[in-house]
C-alpha cells in the first residue's frame, strides 16, 4: 500500500493517504509498518526451514567421504568423492534412475488419460449418484500406503485365485499402486478445470458437425492444456519420490527404483553408513525436480489460479 503525502500552503501537513484515496491515520502507518516486518520474519523463517535440510545435504555431500559424521558448516576439503562413490558399478544407480524414470513417466502417462477422461464425464454428464461416484473418488486417496501394502503384495504373489499373475519385481506392480493415489488427485483437479469452460464451446462445435469427443479433443482439452500440465507435473514428482510401494513389490537389485537404491547403500563394510554417499545421491535425484519446478512455475502457478476461478 503506497501512501502520498503533501504540504498546504500554509505549511501544515496534509492528510496522508493510500494510492486508493483511503485516509492513513499514524497509528495505521505505524501498524501497517509492523505489519510488514512480521511478514517479513515469516517469510525468512519458512525459508530457512525448507532451505536448511538441502544445504546440510549439500554441505555433507561436498566433505570427505571419511569426514561424513562432520558437523561443520562448511566442507573444508571441498570434496567430490561422494559423487563418484553413487555411481560406483556396486551400486548401479544410474539403472535406478532408468527405472525411477519409467515408474514416474508410465504413472504419470495413465494417469492423465484416465484422469482427463475422468474428470471430463464428471463435469459434463449428468447421471444418478454423481455426488456419491466423486465422493468416492476422494476417498481411495485418504488410506495410508502401509495398509494396502499387505494385500497388494499377497495379490501380486500369486496369493489370489482371481488374480493369476505374478507381478513382484515388475514395473507394473509400482505403477498401478502409485496411480490408485496420484489418480484421485487428478480427477479432482481436472474437474476444476473442465467445469470452469463454458458448455456451449461443446455446443457451437458439435452444431457445426463434430462428435462429442471431437468437441472435447479439438477444443476442450487445448482450453484446459495448463491443468493438464500443473497435474502432469504434481503427479510426476508424487511418483518419483514414492518410496514403500517400490521397497515392497521389487526386490531384485535391477529393478529398484533410486529412492530404495539409497536406502540399501553400504560402506566399506556391512555395518558402516555412508552419509556422505546418500547425501550426494539424494542430491542427484532432487535436483532434476528443483530444475523442473524453477523451469515451469509460471505454468504451475497459472494452472493452479486457473482451477481456482470460474
Amino acid at each position: 500500500m503506497s501512501a502520498t503525502a503533501t504540504t498546504t500552503p500554509r505549511g501544515r501537513r496534509a492528510p496522508v493517504r493510500s494510492s486508493t484515496g483511503e485516509l492513513l491515520t499514524p497509528r495505521r502507518i505505524k501498524g501497517g509498518r509492523a505489519a510488514t516486518i512480521v511478514i517479513g520474519v515469516g517469510i525468512a523463517f519458512i525459508l530457512v526451514y525448507c532451505l536448511a535440510p538441502f544445504y546440510w545435504m549439500l554441505v555433507s555431500a561436498l566433505r570427505l567421504p571419511s569426514e561424513g559424521r562432520s558437523t561443520e558448516l562448511i566442507p573444508s576439503p571441498i570434496s567430490l568423492e561422494n559423487f563418484v562413490a553413487v555411481f560406483d558399478p556396486s551400486n548401479d544407480f544410474a539403472r535406478s534412475l532408468v527405472n525411477s524414470l519409467i515408474v514416474a513417466g508410465g504413472t504419470t502417462v495413465l494417469v492423465l488419460v484416465l484422469g482427463t477422461f475422468g474428470a471430463y464425464a464428471l463435469a459434463r454428464l449428468s447421471f444418478r449418484g454423481k455426488i456419491l461416484v466423486m465422493f468416492l473418488i476422494v476417498a481411495t486417496s485418504m488410506f495410508p500406503v502401509i495398509t494396502l501394502v499387505v494385500p497388494l503384495l499377497k495379490m501380486f504373489s500369486g496369493g489370489f485365485a482371481w488374480f493369476p499373475f505374478t507381478w513382484i519385481n515388475t514395473y507394473q506392480a509400482m505403477i498401478l499402486p502409485t496411480m490408485s493415489f496420484a489418480l484421485p488427485l487428478a480427477v479432482w483437479n481436472l474437474n476444476a478445470f473442465f467445469r470452469q469452460l463454458p458448455v456451449e464451446l461443446e455446443q457451437a462445435a458439435m452444431v457445426d458437425g463434430t462428435t462429442r469427443f471431437g468437441a472435447f479433443w479439438r477444443i476442450i482439452l487445448p482450453l484446459a492444456a495448463p491443468g493438464v500440465f500443473t497435474t502432469a507435473i504434481i503427479t510426476f514428482i508424487a511418483a518419483w519420490n514414492e518410496f514403500l510401494i517400490a521397497l515392497t513389490m521389487v526386490n531384485a537389485p535391477e529393478m529398484q527404483t533410486a529412492n530404495v537404491a539409497i536406502s540399501k547403500f553400504t560402506g566399506s563394510s556391512q555395518f558402516d553408513t555412508p552419509y556422505g554417499t546418500k547425501m550426494a545421491a539424494g542430491l542427484i535425484v532432487t535436483v532434476p525436480l528443483i530444475v523442473m519446478v524453477l523451469i515451469f512455475q509460471r505454468r504451475i502457478i497459472g494452472g493452479l489460479a486457473a482451477g481456482s476461478v470460474k
